[in-house]
């Protein structure tokens, strides 16, 4: 079973969506985004996320096998090992990222606060395991967004120290 059809599941009981999947926000906590952040700084935000997602799919993974037991699909299984690697790879080349900038390892952040409980009854479940597809969802097209932007904004942050440069040495 997928995503959708979670979604479509909670659409024809009529639960309303804000109310089952927002009544304690979002899953992944990092700071706000800002316009006002560095590269470094929104590769460090991008990544915290990730590996909180990680975090989470692993647990939800762990807890659909522990309570469905041996009621698997090959193409859910499939799917979900998809997603999986996906975010191992996105996480590996934004660790890489983040050292190439900052030149020092990565520190993994803490996973304090994320919901690692997980629901009690399989339909809480189901909502939880898409609550955390969701989630990985929103984040892995915030990296897009991100990364796709970090050509543009290393370019304007060489360019900046190379006018910085060339100023110095004209007052030389």
């Amino acid at each position: 079973m997928s995503a959708p059809f979670y979604w479509n599941f909670i659409k024809r009981r009529k639960v309303s969506a804000p109310d089952v999947l927002a009544s304690d926000g979002r899953l992944v906590s990092v700071p706000p985004p800002s316009s006002q952040l560095e590269s470094r700084d929104k590769l460090w935000r991008l990544h915290s996320a990730l590996l909180q997602c990680r975090s989470l799919l692993e647990r939800a993974i762990a807890k659909e096998e522990e309570e469905l037991g041996g009621v698997k699909k090959a193409d859910y299984e499939t799917q979900r090992k998809l997603v999986k690697d996906r975010l191992s790879l996105l996480l590996i080349n934004t660790g890489e990222l983040l050292k190439s900038v900052d030149g020092a390892a990565v520190l993994s952040p803490s996973v304090e606060g994320l919901e690692l409980d997980g629901p009690t009854s399989v339909f809480e479940m189901k909502v939880w395991v898409y609550r955390i597809f969701k989630e990985v969802d929103d984040w892995t097209k915030m990296a897009i967004t991100t990364l796709q932007a970090m050509p543009t904004v290393i370019t304007k942050e060489r360019a900046r120290t190379v006018r910085a440069r060339a100023t110095r040495s004209a007052r030389r």
